[in-house]
């Protein structure tokens, strides 16, 4: 199984291709951070995300496509922003057929490291054990991105294993 996580953002999005292979054997197989142009309006920005989101799709042709869940406490504004971007990521991978999972961020974090309160450090490191990569993933938009796509591959792995040992 192929996943691409995504950490969507108006300025910076964050991707990261996690491939599962053997049953749980993780390989990461590219990440990297997206910026849009600073200057631009938010349409152009909006344009640059979706065409980011399609050449991905097209380039690595993932099984799914894993996204971090708004989560908003305090700034509306960002918020708004980065529904935006989700939204168009959503739509590049719906008009390709793929399935769409999203997850909080604590729900990524208890995934990546058994507890959802860890912070950024702890959850780039477990990203870089778990893939086996030389050193923590950065940008954290990239690290994040990853973090997202090991969280799908856990838990479809789950999934899969709960599936088998209830079926016929």
């Amino acid at each position: 199984m192929r996943v691409l996580g995504i950490d969507p953002g108006l300025a910076t999005v964050g991707c990261g291709i996690v491939e599962r292979r053997g049953g749980d054997r993780l390989v990461c197989l590219h990440y990297e951070a997206f910026h849009t142009g600073s200057s631009d309006d938010v349409g152009a920005r909006l344009q640059q995300i979706y065409d980011a989101a399609c050449t991905w799709i097209d380039r690595y042709s993932p099984d799914v496509i894993a996204v971090e869940k708004l989560f908003f406490n305090r700034n509306v504004t960002n918020a708004f922003a980065v529904g935006q971007a989700r939204g168009v990521i959503v739509l590049a991978a719906v008009q390709r057929g793929l399935e769409v999972a999203e997850y909080t961020p604590m729900q990524v974090k208890q995934a990546v490291t058994g507890y959802g309160g860890a912070d950024k450090y702890q959850v780039q490191e477990m990203v870089r054990l778990l893939l086996r990569l030389a050193e923590r993933p950065r940008p954290d938009d990239a690290a994040d991105a990853l973090a997202v796509a090991v969280c799908h591959a856990h838990a479809s792995m789950w999934t899969e294993k709960i599936r088998e040992g209830i079926g016929p």
